[in-house]
């Protein structure tokens, strides 16, 4: 039993994959920050940007005279 115990407390393969578990939970966790970051950004352009265009009048020749 000893000899167990002696080599379970040598092995150092559950610490690797607990340096990976964590370093995959920070990957995820810095992805899904930036998601929030973008998607905030790109929703408050979007509106504005329907906010410009719903100001405009389609007149269809975009203030240039027309060739005849």
């Amino acid at each position: 039993m000893n000899k167990f115990l002696n080599k379970f407390r040598k092995d150092e393969d559950g610490a690797v994959t607990v340096d990976w578990v964590v370093l995959t939970a920070a990957v995820v966790a810095l992805a899904g920050a930036a998601y929030t970051s973008i998607s905030s950004g790109t929703t408050s352009l979007t509106e504005s940007t329907g906010s410009f265009i719903s100001g405009k009048s389609p007149s269809g020749s975009g203030g240039e005279s027309e060739a005849e």
